[in-house]
């Protein structure tokens, strides 16, 4: 028996999809906080797709900023103090993960008894290889601060491209 998309029972994924669009909407000032806090609390309470939809109706859909009719504000550009570094930061960037994480696993390892061979060495070792290796290259780059900044940048093209995914495969649901 097919059912209408409006009668379908909504998925979490569902719910947090409309809690992202209304979060946008409130940042974008086409909500006040009281009619978010509200929109919120019934998306959550929501058991179908056409009770999600219905929080949406009202709102324009969401169109990355390369395709957006707004008008681009150009940002401030004001003459700001060259940055003050001390160290490489770049080298936290890439090692901090590995040293939060290997400092994590020693210590636990220490408080269970440190009995036998020390097994953070098969969780830090091949991680610290690659990262050596990436730091290597990095540094033979000449830019170590730009490979940092590419590898961000790579990470936050990869978010966005799946925020789009996400917004893409909501909209054909909504639009069945």
């Amino acid at each position: 028996m097919a059912q209408r998309r409006e009668e379908m029972r909504a998925a979490d994924s569902d719910r947090q999809y409309v809690a992202d669009r209304l979060r946008d909407a409130l940042n974008e000032g086409r909500l006040d906080l009281g009619e978010y806090d509200k929109r919120l609390q019934q998306t959550y309470a929501a058991r179908t797709s056409g009770e999600l939809d219905k929080l949406l109706n009202d709102l324009p859909a969401v169109a990355p900023p390369e395709r957006s009719q707004v008008a681009q504000i150009p940002p401030q550009t004001t003459p700001a103090a060259p940055p003050v570094r001390h160290g490489h930061p770049w080298l936290w960037v890439i090692w901090g993960g590995w040293v939060t994480t290997s400092l994590v696993c020693f210590a636990i390892w220490v408080l269970t008894g440190a009995h036998g061979f020390p097994w953070p060495f098969w969780v830090a070792g091949p991680w610290g290889a690659v990262l050596l290796a990436r730091t290597i290259g990095a540094v033979a780059t000449g830019d170590p601060d730009g490979a940092t900044q590419a590898e961000q940048e790579r990470q936050r093209q990869r978010r966005r491209e799946r925020w789009e995914r996400r917004h893409e495969r909501w909209e054909r649901r909504r639009h069945r």
